[in-house]
């Protein structure tokens, strides 16, 4: 029997969510299985995987062959460098001792740059929301500039014509008394 660590497909579409499972080669993609031994969630960034990998290191031992996503899942995790450094352990090039401070200096190697890829991808986002907000700012102070303007416009036009009205008024009265003026001036002459 040909036993495989393979992803079975869980989720929604256009939403995938994996379990890792250990199962017969011949069995369906997402039927029957030995074990799961862990989960993979690629939705997140980074992906988020929770893995057995004393489990899965078992069964790399017993044999079984990982998928293609599965051995990098297990590379990501370390499970096969532990088994490469068992191997090294087996054959006498280092002992155990050695091969678990390389694995833990592998381990803490691994864990910087996720924290690192985290980080930069939390600045990037708080970069994105002030270069957001300035933008918005920007289009903000325009219209207040263009209202400010319209109704400098406004108020000149309204000043023009008061204006011209009190300038028509005048003319008018101007008129007027001209008008008076001119039939008391003709009487006393």
């Amino acid at each position: 029997m040909a036993v495989k660590i393979r992803l079975q497909r869980h989720g929604k579409k256009n939403f995938a969510f994996f379990h890792i499972v250990v199962a017969d080669s011949r069995s369906p993609r997402d039927g029957r299985f030995i074990e799961q031994i862990g989960t993979y969630n690629p939705n997140t960034n980074p992906a988020t995987i929770v893995l057995k990998s004393d489990r899965a290191l078992a069964w790399l031992n017993v044999g079984a062959q990982p998928t293609l996503v599965a051995r990098r899942i297990l590379s990501y995790e370390g499970v096969l460098l532990r088994k490469h450094l068992q191997a090294g352990v087996a054959k006498g090039a280092f002992s155990q001792e050695e091969a678990d401070k390389k694995f833990e200096a592998w381990k803490t190697v691994r864990d910087a740059k996720i924290n690192a890829k985290i980080e930069g991808l939390s600045k990037a986002a708080a970069e994105a929301v002030k270069a957001a907000e300035a933008a918005e700012a920007k289009v903000n102070q325009e219209r207040a500039e263009a209202l400010a303007k319209k109704k400098a416009e406004a108020e000149e036009a309204a000043r023009a014509a008061a204006e011209a009205a009190a300038a028509e008024k005048a003319a008018e009265e101007a008129a007027a008394a001209g008008a008076e003026e001119t039939p008391a001036e003709t009487a006393e002459a």
